[in-house]
């Protein structure tokens, strides 16, 4: 008779078993590669969010501090249509005023800092070799030279470790029209100085176009430039712009310093050697005050000599004025704890062809 086989039941639940497991391990790995490309999504989608964040802010960022910029622009022109000076009396050198104007920018949230520091204040580098022949000193502007380094010289509690004649020699070597390497004094340097230097570059022999090459000529240390120890550096205290048409293609600096803005140390160096100690008395009667109004008139290049102390004292005419066409404005637009810095450096003139006063940009840094 025959008798049918029974299945082997263990054998089964192996089998059903062994399936069940297989099919458990693909869905975990399913679920593990989901989970895998779901994580790296999201981390895709929030970096995205995130730079769409940062670039959002860092647009409304740019339109502030490009505002601020603009406003400031636009008190400039306000100002030389009202007078031909320009003092730390008026409204565009008061911090408050221009807070004032930066205030009236609607902006939901944010803040905006502006300030305008006047260039002509400061001690034009390229004004001390006689442009456009570039080959020799200017004798008022050497003098100066001599002035401002042993005033910024007095201010460090450590002399810094270098010469002020290399530096006024060096600094005309690195200007003046042809390297053939004819050193100033006893202490220029033309350019094998620098091609034996690491890293070598060369001599420029043509104007500074950047304040920042400074640095790069011989006797200029690193803190006589920035600054050390509380004392201001030469970087402060000069500017490379000012340069004017002197005939066809040719150009020159005239050096004029505007007494009326000029920094302490700008001022200690303009007056003789032996009255540099009148340089604070003379900031201090540009903005003094009674019932928050001016008491002293400083709207032309003698106001100084009515400053006590100062009425025997002569500074070189060619070297002062009270007003200017170069202005520096630094505008910072802080936001949720970001900020963004526009350096821009402008020149106020008038338009051949309308007439109208504007502002031409020279120079425009974002940090």
């Amino acid at each position: 008779m025959f008798t049918a086989k029974q299945p082997n039941s263990l054998t089964g639940n192996t089998v059903w078993g062994n399936r069940r497991g297989v099919a458990i391990l693909v869905a975990i790995a399913v679920v593990a590669v989901l989970l895998t490309a779901g994580l790296a999504l999201n981390r895709r989608i929030r970096s995205s969010a995130t730079s769409a964040i940062h670039a959002r802010n860092q647009l409304v960022l740019s339109e502030m501090a490009v505002s601020g910029i603009h406003t400031a622009m636009v008190m400039l022109i306000n100002d030389r249509q009202e007078n031909a000076t320009d003092t730390l009396q008026e409204d565009w050198a008061n911090p408050e005023k221009v807070a004032e104007m930066v205030g009236l920018i609607p902006f939901e949230e944010g803040r905006l800092d502006v300030s305008i520091i006047d260039e002509r204040g400061k001690i034009q580098v390229n004004a001390l070799v006689k442009f456009p022949e570039g080959q020799q000193f200017s004798a008022s502007q050497r003098f100066l030279w001599e002035r401002l380094l042993d005033h910024v010289f007095s201010l460090f509690e450590e002399m810094p470790d270098t010469d002020p004649n290399m530096i006024i020699n060096s600094l005309k070597d690195w200007m003046d029209d042809g390297d053939d390497e004819a050193i100033t004094g006893l202490s220029g340097a033309e350019s094998d100085y620098y091609e034996d230097l690491e890293p070598p570059y060369g001599c420029k022999n043509r104007p500074f176009d950047h304040l920042g090459e400074v640095a790069l000529v011989q006797g200029i240390t690193p803190e006589l430039f920035s600054g050390a120890g509380g004392a201001a550096g030469l970087s402060s205290l000069l500017t490379v712009h000012g340069v004017s048409a002197a005939g066809d293609d040719d150009f020159t600096f005239d050096g004029k310093i505007n007494i009326a803005t000029a920094d302490i140390a700008v001022l200690a160096a303009l007056l003789p050697p032996e009255n540099a100690d009148l340089a604070e008395a003379l900031a201090d009667f540009r903005i003094a005050k009674a019932d928050e109004t001016f008491t002293n008139k400083i709207d032309t290049a003698q106001w100084y000599k009515n400053v006590p102390g100062a009425g025997d004292v002569t500074i070189d005419a060619e070297l002062i004025s009270v007003s200017s066409d170069l202005f520096r404005i630094i505008s910072t637009a802080t936001r949720n704890q970001i900020t963004t810095t526009v350096d821009v450096v402008v020149r106020r003139e008038k338009e051949k062809d309308t007439g109208r006063w504007i502002c031409k940009t020279l120079i425009w840094q974002v940090e």
